[in-house]
């Protein structure tokens, strides 16, 4: 459930701050709003969902830099909030114009309030009515869903079940395959409107999409809602309308137990029953996507355009498959590069596992590539699969190869160690950057993962060749000399990684 955001600015206890939207954007007064939420954190970004209006006081902003200022605002506009309202004071006397410039170029509306009141108050009344809401659409959701089940009890088919949903909802309901087919559509003439679209799976697999066209005048939150509720009915009636194949089957199966970490006697049952073969070189495939279930029609294409077998799975927000890679790491490598073309949704992220020598060792290719994701997360950006591999718009694709060293410290050696480990050897590195706001840690870690070719590593870094030798010499002297020709080069390397973590 949302409200738009103009609604939440008249709300009674909103009003009495007198906000005003600085920003130049003609779309903001209808941003939806799923929630209110206050904070004076500045990295609170990862832990938003997207959809929000952020409250603050503006306290830990007006000491901050210009850069920060904009990298808060960025943040916040790539978690897809609804809008950032600020409030004016002795700590922020004015929203600065740079904030502003940010704010127009990412997206995101600012709010000036002008006038104090409690945070508290607003988020109480305006949460208090998207409850209120959200709790009257499930129920209404629930009824159209029973409604449905009824009619499908009772023979009905698709059109019937639609026409039932679209009467609930006073919307047009129409069910389309993955490719574009019409499956069934309610009664009567569709009206003009916004379309709301949910997915339809079929035993893990994308098997249509509901349609539901909200006229101008209807709620698309009740849509949403009672169109998500209605999926399992609607399941049912394709799964009699068109069963999967007994291949299509298996292969979902052996999926689902390569995801539970079943044993191999169970795999080696459930692969040849769906054409995959037990033996030869394996690597599994992570993708996690609000679009999961669009995205499988995608995968499978280039799965089936760079591997002789494939297998694959889409469960919430992740897709997961198993590609046969008969050339082992040239295969794998056309594989990730050709996973990085696909056109995914905003904030996808997408990883290769390494390579297995069997189907016996999907379950850890498929556990290393969901390691590698998360480790990839707590960096600046996901490294490439391997050379000649662009980043996409989504992100690129994480090669949990890349990340080895990384997950067998995580696994074997615990966080005191790491830490005491990482201080020994870079513990003056580390305290320069503390002290002097410098980058020589990430100076240092580029140059030894680009083989210390000082020329490459300066590319990557953005900076002139005589400025990464003054860095280089800089780091030499805090860590006790040139480390190559020595046997320090690997430990400092190790050390660099180790302080990913």
């Amino acid at each position: 459930m949302s409200i738009l955001l103009d609604q939440a600015l008249k709300s009674e206890v909103l009003m009495k701050a007198d906000p005003i939207i600085l920003t130049r954007m003609a779309d903001a007064p209808q941003r939806p709003v799923r929630w209110v939420h206050s904070s004076e954190v500045l990295d609170i970004a990862p832990l938003l969902r997207g959809g929000e209006l952020l409250l603050s006081g503006g306290q830990a902003l007006g000491a901050e830099s210009a850069e920060r200022r904009a990298d808060y605002i960025r943040e916040l506009a790539a978690r897809g909030i609804a809008a950032l309202a600020l409030e004016t004071g002795p700590a922020l006397p004015a929203i600065p114009a740079d904030m502003l410039e940010a704010a127009e170029t990412a997206g995101l509306p600012v709010i000036e309030l002008r006038r104090v009141v409690p945070f508290v108050a607003v988020m109480q009344e305006i949460n208090s009515l998207l409850v209120s809401e959200s709790v009257k659409h499930l129920q209404r959701g629930d009824q159209a869903s029973h409604a449905m089940a009824a009619e499908l009890a009772h023979g009905g088919g698709l059109d019937q079940l639609l026409t039932v949903l679209a009467d609930r909802t006073g919307t047009g309901a129409r069910l389309v395959s993955p490719s574009g087919v019409t499956l069934g559509a309610s009664a009567g003439p569709a009206p003009g409107g916004v379309v709301t679209t949910v997915d339809v799976p079929v035993r893990g697999v994308l098997a249509a999409r509901l349609e539901l066209v909200v006229p101008d005048d209807g709620d698309s939150g009740l849509a949403r809602v009672a169109g998500e509720r209605s999926v399992d009915i609607l399941g049912l009636a394709l799964l009699q309308r068109m069963p999967p194949g007994l291949k299509e089957l298996a292969g979902i199966e052996l999926m689902r137990a390569i995801n539970s970490g079943s044993q191999a006697w169970q795999l080696r049952q459930l692969g040849p029953a769906s054409g995959f073969p037990t033996d030869g070189k394996v690597a599994a495939v992570v993708i996690r996507s609000t679009g999961a279930g669009h995205l499988r029609p995608a995968v499978d294409t280039v799965l089936r355009e760079q591997v002789p077998h494939s297998a694959s799975y889409a469960n919430n927000a992740e897709l997961i498959a198993l590609a046969a890679l008969p050339n082992g790491h040239s295969s794998r490598r056309a594989l990730a590069n050709a996973l990085a073309a696909v056109d995914m949704p905003p904030g996808s992220v997408v990883s290769v596992g390494p390579l297995g020598s069997g189907i016996d060792d999907a379950p850890w290719s498929l556990a290393e590539a969901r390691r590698a994701l998360d480790l990839a997360a707590q960096e600046s950006g996901p490294r490439n699969s391997g050379p000649g591999n662009s980043r996409s718009g989504n992100g690129g694709v994480v090669d949990a190869e890349a990340f080895a060293v990384e997950l067998l410290a995580q696994e074997s050696l615990d966080a005191a160690t790491r830490e005491v480990f990482v201080q020994r050897q870079l513990g003056a590195v580390v305290g320069h950057d503390r002290l002097k706001r410098s980058e020589l840690l990430r100076t240092l870690t580029v140059w030894l993962d680009t083989g210390c070719n000082t020329a490459q590593a300066a590319r990557e870094l953005h900076l002139e060749r005589q400025s990464m030798h003054h860095r280089l010499q800089r780091i030499f002297e805090l860590c006790g000399g040139d480390p190559r020709g020595t046997g320090r080069l690997a430990a400092l390397h190790l050390a660099t990684r180790l302080a990913r973590l």
